[in-house]
């Protein structure tokens, strides 16, 4: 067997591949004697069907098949001896046919298109300048912390008149278009929560209304979507379409969150006992843990800065026609090319970041070892068990969960993007000049979701 190379552009090349009878005929022997002793043949025992029937009946197929295995093997030999850089796998090249007799079996010939890796000449050093965007970390953030954790710790007391963050309880009883109770309609009791109606005017007009007020709403008003509208009416969000949207609101009762005092009983229940010990050191600690939480938001901006950047002025000559046929021949489902050409673009920018990634892996000798990834994924395990206030179980317990996360391949893969993505961001945070620069909160949140 024989494999050639020609080089059609610096894109791609065609691998030519000569089988003769030498190569294939014993493989193709041992195969029909073993369909020869499995056959079930109306006539013949097991294991004496007639060598010449079996020839007949499976010859074809067996031929092929072991052709197909022998070619394979031939080009994957082949891109692994010559260290060949290759994207996607070797196909059929476009409009050739294969020269041989499958009925008269000789020698065959074969040529396949391959396309070549483009070479990635990144262009990142010192001299590489990229914003690192934080949070500014503010007395205004750490009240608002605070007033979230006071009132997570608070509990729920009734009070006379509504305000714009207490939670109404109702009955809530659908009208008709006129403002008449609807006979037969829905009459269910219910809560709504002031905080999250975002309708300025139908909120203030909740605003001082007491127990016993009757008050006209719309459902949509006061809720979030359909869900949350049908879930308040006791209703499934598919027969929503069947009722109104007008309903008489009967106040029942008015919960107001109480906050929680900020005292040592408080500072125990969220930091442990004796941790914080004054109202100053819990500002200190709170300001420390949010500097740290938005630091790994602040490392997925700059990655994501760096990201587009790259992809956009780092040259990368794709062999796109090759590209294109591989997708079409290697998809599981029939895919046109006019498929094909509409998702294009995205696929190869995802191609693109794909191989500068790779490249500077490879540059860099970053690798992810079995150890390491071990170690992540405890540490993920970890910081689950701690936001929710429960401590990490002993190393033994949690390399054990470890472990059997990773034998996930969904979940391993995950892990292992997650600290492909944290070395990347290191890499960056070393090679590049960061231009520190604090924003607000809210600053903050707005650039993060484009």
């Amino acid at each position: 067997m024989n494999v050639t190379r020609q080089e059609v552009n610096a894109e791609t090349a065609l691998l030519t591949v000569q089988v003769s009878p030498a190569d294939y005929q014993s493989k193709v022997a041992a195969s029909l004697d073993k369909y020869r002793k499995q056959a079930k043949i109306p006539g013949f025992r097991p294991g004496k069907v007639p060598m010449g029937l079996i020839q007949k009946q499976y010859g074809k197929g067996v031929l092929a098949e072991e052709m197909n295995k022998l070619v394979s093997d031939a080009l994957y030999a082949y891109v692994q001896e010559n260290k060949l850089e290759i994207l996607g796998n070797p196909i059929p090249k476009e409009g050739s046919e294969v020269k041989g007799d499958f009925d008269n079996p000789g020698d065959f010939e074969f040529v396949y298109e391959i396309g070549y890796a483009p070479t990635i000449d990144l262009k990142l050093t010192n001299k590489s300048k990229y914003d690192y965007v934080q949070v500014k970390i503010d007395d205004k953030l750490i009240d608002q912390q605070i007033d979230d954790l006071r009132r997570r710790y608070g509990k729920m007391t009734s009070t006379d008149e509504v305000n714009e963050t207490d939670m109404i309880l109702a009955q809530f009883v659908e009208l008709n278009e006129d403002g008449s109770i609807k006979e037969g309609g829905i009459m269910h009791s219910s809560t709504t929560s002031m905080e999250f109606i975002e309708d300025k005017k139908v909120k203030k007009s909740l605003v001082g209304k007491k127990v016993g007020d009757k008050v006209t709403v719309s459902a949509s008003a006061i809720t979030r979507g359909d869900s949350d509208k049908a879930a308040m009416l006791g209703i499934k969000p598919e027969e929503l379409a069947n009722h109104s949207d007008s309903y008489q609101m009967t106040i029942n009762d008015i919960k107001r969150m109480e906050l929680a005092e900020l005292n040592q009983e408080l500072f125990d229940k969220l930091f442990g006992e004796g941790a914080i010990s004054s109202e100053k050191e819990l500002r200190e600690r709170i300001g420390a843990d949010l500097k740290n939480m938005f630091a790994n938001d602040s490392d997925r901006l700059l990655t994501r800065e760096v990201y587009r950047d790259l992809v956009e002025n780092t040259p990368v000559n794709l062999p796109d026609t090759f590209l294109k046929r591989w997708i079409q021949l290697s998809n599981e489902k029939p895919i046109t090319i006019e498929q094909i050409e509409a998702d294009y673009d995205s696929y190869a920018k995802d191609l693109k970041w794909q191989l500068i990634q790779g490249h500077i892996f490879k540059a860099n000798d970053i690798k992810l070892d079995n150890a390491e990834v071990i170690e992540f994924t405890k540490g993920l395990i970890a910081n689950q068990f701690a936001q929710y206030g429960i401590p990490a179980p002993e190393d033994a317990e949690l390399t054990k969960q470890a472990a059997g996360a990773l034998q996930n391949r969904d979940e391993a893969n995950r892990i292992y993007d997650m600290l492909a993505e944290t070395k990347l961001t290191q890499y960056f945070k070393d090679t590049v000049k960061l231009n520190s620069k604090e924003i607000s909160y809210d600053e903050f949140v707005e650039l993060a979701s484009k």
